[in-house]
């Protein structure tokens, strides 16, 4: 009995180290069954299924925006149970005391977890003492690098979301690949729209990166309910595709590098996240949009006929949009529109202050 249990408690206590090195130290995607991906799929989906029975809106997107750093205390407080369960049973196999009930083990397992030395109970056995020092150090060890976990996963978050932030003011909130066009064209900027492909070349490296070794940071909202990381690449590929799609030849290799690791991106994070392509999803390009940004290329000087650009667009977009349309819906995340037909108002010109543009009194 007691060799069964202490195979138990082994176990328990290399699964949870073996999951924390690999959510935590291992910078990169593993593969296989992991209790992580276990955790945040048996959580996730409840959490989403509510999200769903809930009206678009500031209380949805407040709701939705708490899983991402919940889940993560969540997490830590499931591989703290695990090893301190684990150790548990290690210490009633090697004779901690034969006084103690089942109880007292998890209990003075969870005091030399977390390091308190009540020194209540004193372990009987040299082997007892051996896993009593082993679990002390486990514990403090397993307590900072979770402490030192956290700023790591934050300056990820922030990174991405600055790149976010500003793409308000070029593409309009939600961005969108078509209003981007527009707003470069009507200031005569169309040069600027280059290094901006190359900023967010970048910027989807960097995504890709931490999303994979970082899965939860997938579940981390902006702070505006119309922004999203999955709305802004999405834009941006929606871009790539339009900058394609308006010329036979000539300058379109950056375009075609972000297009690229779009792609990549895109189609590695719906596979993490078990987010299924669809394929057969309706088309979230209308024909008044697709004649919108063709006049808007015409407008822009780009002289293309419009079956042409109609066939390479739609071959672009077969591409990349089933598996953002997969993570929109996986994640409830919107994606945006490719040219918005009407008025609206971007993040920059409204604050909770005022709910009007800027130049209006407060007074």
């Amino acid at each position: 009995m007691q060799v069964l249990v202490a195979l138990i408690g082994i176990v328990l206590v290399f699964i949870v180290l073996r999951d924390a090195f690999e959510t935590i130290i291992l910078p990169r995607r593993v593969s296989g069954p992991r209790l992580s991906k276990m955790f945040y799929q048996a959580t996730w989906k409840p959490w989403k299924a509510a999200g769903r029975r809930m009206r678009p809106g500031e209380w949805r997107e407040t709701f939705l925006s708490t899983y991402g750093p919940l889940s993560l205390l969540m997490l830590f407080v499931v591989w703290g149970a695990i090893l301190v369960t684990g150790f548990a049973a290690l210490l009633w196999a090697a004779g901690f005391d034969v006084n103690l009930s089942g109880p007292d083990h998890l209990y003075v397992s969870g005091t030399t977890f977390t390091t308190l030395g009540i020194g209540d109970f004193t372990p009987h056995t040299d082997l007892a003492r051996f896993i009593t020092v082993v679990e002390a150090g486990t514990g403090f060890g397993f307590l900072a690098i979770l402490i030192s976990y956290l700023p790591v996963l934050y300056q990820s978050f922030s990174r991405r979301e600055i790149a976010i932030s500003m793409l308000d003011e070029w593409a309009g909130s939600p961005p969108s690949a078509g209003d981007l066009l527009r707003r470069a064209s009507e200031s005569n900027e169309m040069d600027e729209l280059i290094p901006l492909m190359g900023r967010w070349e970048t910027w989807t490296a960097e995504l890709l990166e931490s999303h994979l070794s970082y899965q939860v940071l997938s579940y981390f909202r902006s702070q505006h309910e119309n922004q999203s990381w999955v709305a802004a690449l999405t834009a941006i590929m929606d871009f790539s595709a339009l900058w394609q799609a308006s010329k036979d030849h000539g300058k379109s290799w950056q375009a075609r590098r972000v297009y690229a690791m779009g792609r990549h991106a895109l189609g590695d994070l719906s596979q993490v996240l078990h987010a299924v392509p669809e394929f057969d999803a309706p088309d979230r390009l209308s024909e008044a949009e697709l004649i919108a940004l063709h006049e808007a290329l015409t407008a822009a000087g780009k002289d293309i006929d419009l079956a042409a650009f109609r066939e390479r667009l739609n071959a672009l977009r077969k591409g990349y949009e089933p598996y953002a349309i997969a993570l929109s819906h996986e994640l409830l995340m919107e994606l945006p529109p490719w040219m918005p037909l009407g008025e609206r108002q971007d993040n920059w010109e409204t604050t909770a202050w005022e709910g009007a543009a800027p130049g209006e009194s407060l007074h």
